[in-house]
């Protein structure tokens, strides 16, 4: 299967590590046959939101194409949070409010309809992106996650809901592999009623759920039997109605994935080119 789209891409105004010029992703995603793709840089709360600013301004100044779209990556994160931040409660919240906050409490995005239109965002992708002040246990981890995931495919300004069940950070081994918890000695740990519940209220809303390449497929710090697992789990949702597309999750200084590996990858559980969404070109 020949990849020529991809909807999940950072620039270097992004608030973590991204590093990629937006000049330079224009002329690599040519080089690659990209043909249809998005630059989507991190939200996190509306403290971020200065970053998108300068996102739009490098974004107009590449002349984009009717094929080069205006995104955004918004996390779960929750109401309390945003309301600390909107306070001043915190010093330079760049990844929000990671500790403190209460288990269970109303979950939220940082972008509002406002900002949707002020920054002209042609679609947005939500990410679950950390647990939210619950025990680092696997089993409430799985519910909290689940939970997040709920909330983004049923939430009225998202999009796309990004990269499902990635992790990272806690439970990686002394090498900097991820082997057992939460889910990667054994993907059925999370139940199968969670992946029914999730891929029926994406159908419903009329979502689509990514495809990642670097978080997930290719993601080195992963065993090769969880991928092999999580194949499974993609050709789950398309067999349930959910319409899927690629995210490449571009961080680099360059515009690179293994794009042919990765579609050998979905070719072997049945994904195809005409399986993946692409957002229609802008009228111009």
């Amino acid at each position: 299967m020949k990849i020529s789209s991809d909807w999940h891409i950072h620039s270097r105004n992004s608030c973590d590590s991204a590093a990629l010029a937006v000049s330079d992703l224009v002329r690599e995603a040519r080089q690659r046959g990209i043909t249809d793709f998005g630059v989507t840089d991190h939200i996190h709360t509306p403290y971020n939101l200065p970053d998108l600013d300068k996102s739009r301004a490098e974004y107009l100044g590449s002349k984009p194409s009717a094929r080069f779209h205006f995104g955004v990556e918004v996390s779960c994160v929750s109401q309390w949070e945003i309301e600390q931040v909107a306070k001043g409660a915190v010093t330079n919240p760049v990844y929000g409010i990671r500790s403190g906050g209460p288990g269970g409490g109303e979950l939220a995005i940082g972008l509002t309809d406002r900002d949707i239109e002020k920054y002209r965002i042609e679609y947005v992708v939500g990410g679950t992106h950390w647990p939210m002040y619950v025990p680092l246990e696997r089993d409430a981890v799985i519910r909290d996650y689940h939970r997040q995931n709920m909330f983004l495919v049923a939430h009225k300004r998202v999009d796309i809901v990004a990269h499902p069940w990635w992790w990272h950070g806690h439970w990686q081994d002394s090498a900097g592999d991820f082997t057992a918890e939460p889910w990667f000695d054994d993907f059925k740990h999370i139940p199968r009623t969670m992946h029914d519940e999730f891929a029926a209220s994406a159908v419903e809303h009329g979502k689509r759920v990514e495809i990642n390449l670097w978080a997930m497929l290719l993601n080195s710090r992963y065993p090769e039997g969880f991928k092999r697992q999580y194949l499974e789990y993609l050709a789950g949702l398309k067999a349930r109605g959910v319409r899927l597309c690629i995210g490449s999750d571009c961080h680099n200084a360059h515009y690179e994935a293994d794009f042919a590996g990765a579609g050998r990858m979905l070719e072997r559980v049945g994904i195809g080119e005409q399986d993946l969404w692409v957002l229609a070109p802008r009228m111009t």
